[in-house]
């Protein structure tokens, strides 16, 4: 059983990860509200590594266990094509909010409503999308999915080394880990 529990142990934990990030982006938007100027940068770094890890990383992931899921529980399947789907909403929400934020910072002028619809529109679905894992495809796959399965999951992307950790801390998101480790 512990085979099974340690990969939806690190499925939960960084859904837990991405929705501190994206609460993060959302405290930055309720700033671009006021009508002050929220901190672009690292709006900009958040978006980026959501973009570098989890549409590269843990969303690959996530299609071989829906996949081998879906197997399991045909009833599921649908729901099933719908995240994936999503996955690809969110990869594309997600690269236009990074080229506006990117031009923002390097000094364009960008309309507030753009940004604001990029933003929100990036926030709502990768929310959602989450909670509707954590509330309807954790259970399932942990109660259907084999251990060759989970086999199967991990090898679909080996050797991931998470951006944001370890000792060769890219520079470039050194704030960013500092920003999530002040609001723990």
């Amino acid at each position: 059983m512990r085979a099974i529990a340690e990969p939806i142990s690190v499925w939960h934990t960084e859904h837990v990860y991405f929705n501190r990030l994206l609460e993060l982006l959302h405290e930055q938007l309720d700033v671009f509200h006021t009508g002050e100027r929220p901190n672009y940068e690292l709006m900009f770094d958040i978006v980026s590594y959501l973009r570098e890890f989890s549409d590269r990383f843990h969303h690959p992931r996530e299609e071989v266990a829906f996949a081998r899921l879906a197997k399991h529980c045909p009833d599921l399947e649908l729901q099933l094509s719908r995240l994936s789907q999503e996955h690809r909403v969110i990869a594309h929400a997600g690269e236009k909010l990074l080229a506006l934020l990117n031009a923002i910072v390097g000094g364009a002028i960008i309309q507030r409503a753009e940004v604001e619809v990029a933003a929100a529109t990036y926030l709502v679905y990768y929310g959602n999308h989450i909670a509707k894992e954590e509330e309807d495809v954790l259970t399932r796959a942990a109660q259907s999915l084999s251990p060759e399965d989970w086999e199967a999951v991990k090898a679909a992307v080996p050797g991931v080394q998470d951006p944001l950790s370890g000792d060769n801390l890219n520079g470039r998101y050194r704030e960013l880990r500092r920003q999530i480790a002040r609001e723990r």
